[in-house]
């Protein structure tokens, strides 16, 4: 059986989150709501989200071990893409009724995942611990990255984009009351959650795999796969890339943020429609899907 590594000291945010130079946003006014943030640029960071949920191991032993072949992320990444980007807009933009139908959908194929004697750890998938870890990283993901496009929230823009993210989780199994209460209390969690995080050999050797983005076809990787690779590299906190033992140096450090200083500038001059419209489509689909009753997920 794996076990669970506690450092023998708190890890710090310095560890557990990337570091965000981008100018504080102006004025005290400015908005700061989860709906700003399904922004396309918000999916650059994708595949390190994935890498960040699979440091736990009973999510990454689930996902490696699920029997559900047709959302496995290796045989089937688009669909997988697609699945998770339409949970994502769901619980941001959905009705409660569109929410409770995807749960539904997504707990059809949770029933399936649970450990056998052959497991190296014990996971079921409807575990609410796993799940609020999930959507922790999920909201990181999403605050990051919005950080990055929009500028540095102050503490109150920070705790009304928290405020507003709480359906991440609650829209599977996660409580109102699991979710952390106030943005301070997340962080909390979120450094005390991170002392969890173990990739042993097995899950490295697929998350690598991830990395290099061995799931899709070769002509896409010949063509993004260094974007790509070196944008997951980047999303991800220094905690995960040492487990995986991705370098990162300060010349790279340097080349990420500049590559968002130009992405922020060209994006303020981009229409809503252009920036949020992938995310209109997908709800869209889910709609039809609903009336059509056609599966979901």
């Amino acid at each position: 059986m794996t076990t669970h590594h506690t450092p023998d000291r708190m890890l710090t945010t310095a560890q557990t989150r990337i570091a965000i130079t981008s100018p504080v946003r102006g004025g005290p006014g400015a908005s700061a709501d989860i709906t700003d943030a399904l922004d396309f640029w918000s999916f650059a960071g994708g595949a390190a989200n994935v890498i960040m949920q699979l440091g736990w191991p009973e999510v990454a032993y689930g996902v490696i071990e699920s029997k559900v072949e047709s959302g496995s992320l290796v045989r089937h990444p688009w669909k997988r893409a697609r699945t998770t980007f339409q949970y994502l807009t769901v619980a941001i933009l959905g009705t409660e009724e569109e929410r409770a139908a995807y749960r539904e959908a997504v707990n059809g194929a949770h029933r399936q995942v649970r450990s056998d004697e052959n497991s190296p750890v014990k996971y079921n998938a409807f575990s609410r611990d796993l799940q609020l870890w999930v959507a922790a990283c999920l909201f990181v993901g999403f605050e990051d990255t919005h950080q990055l496009l929009h500028g540095r929230m102050t503490s109150e823009q920070a705790d009304a984009f928290y405020r507003s993210s709480s359906t991440l989780g609650t829209t599977l199994q996660v409580t109102d009351e699991m979710w952390p209460a106030t943005r301070a209390e997340f962080d909390d969690y979120w450094n005390h959650a991170c002392q969890r995080v173990q990739i042993d050999d097995t899950v490295r050797d697929y998350l690598r795999d991830l990395v290099d983005l061995r799931m899709i076809a070769w002509p896409m990787r010949l063509v993004f796969g260094n974007l790509l690779s070196f944008l997951t590299t980047g999303f991800l906190p220094p905690l995960f890339r040492e487990q995986l033992g991705l370098e990162w140096t300060a010349t790279d450090r340097r080349r990420f943020e500049h590559l968002f200083v130009f992405v922020s500038f060209v994006n303020r001059f981009l229409p809503r429609f252009v920036r949020h419209g992938a995310n209109y489509v997908l709800l869209r689909d889910l709609r039809r899907r609903m009336r059509r009753g056609k599966k979901l997920i």
